[in-house]
């Protein structure tokens, strides 16, 4: 993917939180706390989206979006704690296009910033397309069928699908699924794999996309 994800936030935490759920989904974060730095880093570096705070020290998140609108047609997420309508219409009025009030989840803003990248043409998806992904349901389809996948399922879904061609070990599997750090088996991975691939089979027999490596671990791959 490498999509390259500014994130502009004054919280460490939350930053680093947002940028910690990106960087699992293939994003390339950055951070910046700093109002005034925006504008120039966005200059130089040319990002593919900004998650832009409202209130921030140094320059207001309403502020940066008018300037960077002057000069970038950069996708532009509005987060912020005012959720008054003035300012909602007023973000998306200088150019934003979209705006999450906290609190949220870091899983919903992580489906926001696909969904406005695929809808501004900046991310593709999976090469088989055949198969979609709704991460904001946990629906996946093949061939306008519904796969009825458990959220683990979905999730090993869509990492392998997002990554084709690329061979996952069992522990990186666990490590985007159960971003918590529970203690997981290499036997439950595999378990929901053979479930996973299972219902795969049942919409397209006799094609595997879920292919196997002895010893190594798992890729999606299209025959």
């Amino acid at each position: 993917m490498n999509d390259k994800v500014l994130v502009v936030e004054d919280e460490p935490k939350l930053a680093e939180l947002l940028a910690d759920y990106l960087r699992q989904d293939g994003f390339l974060p950055e951070i910046l706390a700093d109002g005034l730095a925006v504008v120039p880093w966005v200059r130089t570096h040319a990002p593919d989206l900004v998650l832009l705070d409202l209130l921030l020290p140094g320059r207001g998140g309403l502020e940066i979006c008018r300037q960077i609108r002057t000069f970038s047609s950069v996708p532009i997420i509005m987060i912020t704690a005012r959720v008054e309508e003035i300012d909602r219409l007023l973000g998306l009025e200088l150019g934003a296009d979209d705006y999450i009030c906290k609190p949220f989840s870091p899983r919903e803003v992580v489906a926001r910033v696909k969904a406005v990248l695929r809808r501004t043409g900046g991310i593709s998806e999976p090469p088989n397309s055949a198969l979609s992904l709704d991460e904001t349901s946990f629906r996946a389809t093949l061939r306008g069928r519904d796969l009825d996948l458990t959220a683990v399922e979905f999730k090993l879904l869509h990492q392998l699908a997002a990554h084709p061609g690329n061979l996952f070990s069992r522990e990186q599997l666990m490590d985007r699924i159960y971003p918590d750090g529970r203690v997981v088996s290499d036997r439950t991975i595999d378990s929901h794999i053979k479930k996973l691939r299972r219902k795969l089979a049942a919409v397209a027999p006799g094609e595997e996309l879920v292919h196997s490596v002895y010893g190594v671990g798992y890729k999606f791959e299209v025959e």
